[in-house]
């Protein structure tokens, strides 16, 4: 069994109820948004006004190193989620004013909340308490669902 299945495996024995795989598909998301969208506030340290110099995209490409190794389906699959990510997160930016920040930080808690109240339905706790790498294997985890009825492999 490849190591990306291995691990999907794994992050979903704790995300069998349904109300919590549903959570997750609304939270997993936002959370990704709304994490992005809050370090793309961190002043970056050179000047620019386009999508990509910020430092989202930082950790938005050290991610796709994780996803490469893993998977270069999954890599794929998340270039293009990260680059509508960053255009989303770039179109909440380019309003005045305080409104981003406080955005990303009330979509960054209310998901978080979200997803405990899902584990908390589930009776298990978050696979991430186990092991931090699964901070990233969520997002997988809903794309490999996407793949599969698409019938895109994606192990190696």
């Amino acid at each position: 069994m490849s190591k990306i299945h291995q691990l999907l495996e794994q992050y979903g024995e704790s995300h069998q109820n349904s109300i919590n795989k549903l959570i997750h598909w609304l939270c997993v998301p936002a959370i990704m948004f709304s994490l992005l969208g809050l370090v793309s506030l961190i002043p970056f340290p050179f000047e620019s006004t386009g999508m990509f110099s910020n430092w989202a995209t930082v950790l938005l490409v050290v991610a796709l190193f994780y996803y490469l190794r893993l998977s270069f389906p999954m890599f794929s699959g998340f270039v293009s989620i990260g680059l509508g990510l960053l255009w989303g997160i770039h179109q909440v930016n380019s309003t005045s004013g305080l409104l981003p920040g406080f955005l990303f930080a009330s979509v960054f808690i209310v998901a978080w909340i979200g997803q405990f109240i899902g584990h908390k339905v589930e009776g298990k706790k978050p696979s991430f308490f186990q092991d931090l790498q699964f901070l990233l294997i969520g997002p997988a985890w809903l794309l490999h669902f996407i793949f599969e009825k698409l019938g895109i492999r994606y192990g190696k």
